[in-house]
């Protein structure tokens, strides 16, 4: 009985905190019942997101933007994506989060307070990179399960927090380390304490880089409570999922991470090309790690409309994963011929890289503006879609908008 009311107690005031007032009469409430005012959340109101952005499912949220709302140099929370595994939590209380590093290649296990990251290390600030493993799924065909994202699965904003190399080399590393792995606070959506909804890592090498970070806040202010609160690991350049949210725990692992979403096909990809709808063996699959180079025009959206002088500015971002990219360029006529864009130097590694062009159309039509990156190894984007993969992961086609001139 005590249990129940406990539970009871507990699950009216997330219901209360949701809703923002005491619910009157909510004693009454019968179990599995949800308030109205919870029936149809408006998560554009409950994330402080951009009306534009597209709802891909709610359970869990994942929203993406559009191509459009990412114009920024440094992108807004409002223009964010969220991209969720299981269930966010539901209240973080900074004062009692702790850290805790262990693991077989962990030197001793040792637990940190948001305090003795913020008074004991020294803080950094880096605009990364952060990009949705599956980023332009919904191009692939046959269809690839799992959210059908289109082009707004990536953002770059600015983020400080402390250098996970400095907590691991404070903790000590064996030498046989080779890779870490994370836990975190968010629960499986079935319920069950037992399942970790996504627990993920990357080598040991990529989180000793400068840049990889235990960040605890993200454009100069704490970090919102879906993208992460009160610390997120922040990991540019490779797929987001490796950038975990809500971290409570990190192993040094002697192997490979095993945790979930780290098997089977999860965030891999065929090591040779195969064909689409073909099924591919586990033991022929290998882990994504840097991202590929990639571009988006975020000005102007597409659609627009010209007229008179057939003149056209554009601007978008590219970027290349754990490289820069070298070379920017776009086409007017389906990628018959290419013309170089002003492309600017990232502000920091792993940060995405503005490029602009001043376009002029030869007649009045209907034209397509294509984007194509390359990187410093001279790799460029495919013209259209790339290797079909089973889950759907890696488009990085070119980018194009419509563009009318009358």
């Amino acid at each position: 009985m005590e249990r129940r009311l406990f539970i009871k107690k507990t699950v009216l005031s997330s219901f209360t905190a949701l809703i923002g007032t005491e619910i009157v009469f909510g004693s009454n409430i019968e179990k599995g019942y949800t308030p109205i005012a919870l029936q149809n959340v408006d998560p554009f109101k409950l994330f402080n997101k951009n009306k534009e952005m597209i709802v891909l499912n709610d359970k869990p949220w994942n929203i993406e933007s559009q191509a459009h709302l990412l114009d920024d140099d440094v992108t807004p929370n409002s223009s964010m994506f969220i991209r969720n595994n299981g269930r966010t939590p539901e209240k973080m209380n900074p004062k009692d989060w702790v850290l805790t590093i262990d693991g077989e290649s962990a030197k001793r296990k040792k637990t940190y307070t948001l305090n003795d990251l913020k008074t004991k290390f020294k803080k950094h600030s880096y605009q990364l990179t952060l990009e949705c493993g599956g980023n332009g799924r919904s191009e692939f065909d046959p269809p690839a399960k799992g959210n059908q994202w289109t082009i707004g699965a990536v953002h770059c904003a600015s983020w400080t927090g402390v250098r996970l190399k400095d907590i691991l080399e404070d903790v000590g590393i064996n030498n046989d380390a080779v890779y870490i792995g994370y836990h975190s606070f968010d629960t499986h959506l079935s319920g069950d304490p037992s399942k970790e909804p996504i627990s993920r890592g990357c080598p040991i090498s990529k989180a000793l880089q400068d840049e990889t970070l235990l960040a605890f806040e993200m454009n100069g202010k704490e970090i919102p409570l879906i993208h992460g609160y009160p610390v997120r690991l922040v990991a540019g350049g490779w797929p987001a999922s490796v950038s975990g949210k809500w971290i409570n725990r990190i192993s040094i692992r002697d192997k490979v991470h095993d945790g979930t979403k780290m098997m089977g096909t999860a965030y891999r990809v065929p090591k040779n090309p195969v064909a689409p709808g073909e099924k591919v063996k586990d033991e022929n699959m290998c882990i994504i790690e840097s991202m590929p180079v990639k571009s988006l025009i975020t000005y102007p959206k597409s659609g627009a409309t010209i007229k008179k002088e057939r003149k056209l500015n554009i601007r978008g971002h590219a970027w290349a994963g754990e490289l820069e990219v070298s070379k920017m360029e776009y086409s007017i006529d389906f990628g018959a011929t290419w013309k170089t864009c002003t492309l600017k130097k990232p502000i920091n590694r792993l940060a995405w890289q503005r490029f602009s062009a001043s376009i002029i159309f030869p007649k009045n039509g209907y034209y397509e503006v294509w984007a194509k990156a390359s990187d410093r190894n001279g790799v460029s984007q495919p013209m259209l879609l790339p290797g079909w993969n089973p889950k759907g992961y890696l488009n990085n086609a070119c980018h194009r908008i419509a563009v009318k001139v009358i």
